[in-house]
């Protein structure tokens, strides 16, 4: 194999991310009927957030707190707890993408393995010792600890620190989404493998090194 690392992503490539049935469960627990109407109501705060989040103008605690700010004031619950709710239901819902067990076991011991995600504390332990992961990866980087987010350079050099500085043509960056985990890589200079289930056309201006639409392919890529 011409890597020596492989870095994943977290949602939506290893992990399943139903946030409307996480925040479903969680406002469950306050006796709230949590709607698809307002999951859409919720998303027009929330994925301005990330963006803002992603473009390093607001923290990984603002993000988690503005983002239940409307909710918490409706039902007498601080925006904080409901965060705290949210993220230890979608630990208790998380499963693995098809394929995801099966690549990574066929790649223990051929190459090591890290996750550098955007998501938060919180959930990434949970995630990986539910799923039977976590002793598969030698490095974890979680934007949230570094502080600093996907795209940025800067949380890809101090993975590539963490790993001891490997050649970057040995290190190969997997993810679902083509700005922060496939520019991202790009801007880092290490190879980048966009998993592409939807078969969306590339953004201008970002040209991936492969391109999968799922994870099995992605093994077919690496073992074969």
């Amino acid at each position: 194999m011409q890597y020596q690392w492989i870095l994943f992503d977290a949602d939506e490539t290893l992990f399943h991310f139903d946030a409307f049935a996480g925040l479903k469960f969680m406002f469950s627990r306050f006796d709230v009927d949590f709607t698809q109407a307002d999951f859409e109501l919720y998303q027009t705060v929330n994925k301005p957030l990330w963006v803002d989040y992603q473009d390093g103008l607001i923290t990984a605690a603002q993000l988690q707190t503005d983002r239940f700010t409307a909710w918490g004031d409706k039902i007498g619950v601080s925006a904080q707890k409901l965060n705290s709710e949210f993220l230890k239901a979608m630990g208790e819902i998380c499963t693995l993408l098809p394929g995801a067990k099966a690549l990574i076991d066929s790649l223990l011991g051929k190459v090591k393995l890290g996750i550098i995600t955007n998501g938060f504390t919180a959930l990434q332990t949970v995630r990986l010792e539910k799923t039977g992961l976590l002793d598969a990866f030698e490095q974890v980087v979680i934007s949230e600890e570094v502080g600093i987010a996907k795209p940025d350079v800067g949380i890809f050099e101090h993975a590539l620190m963490r790993m001891n500085n490997p050649e970057r043509s040995k290190v190969l960056m997997v993810g679902d989404n083509p700005h922060s985990d496939i520019l991202g890589g790009l801007n880092a200079g290490v190879d980048t493998c966009w998993l592409n289930s939807a078969e969306l056309p590339s953004p201008y201006g970002i040209t991936p090194h492969y391109v999968v639409k799922s994870l099995h392919e992605l093994e077919l890529l690496l073992t074969h």
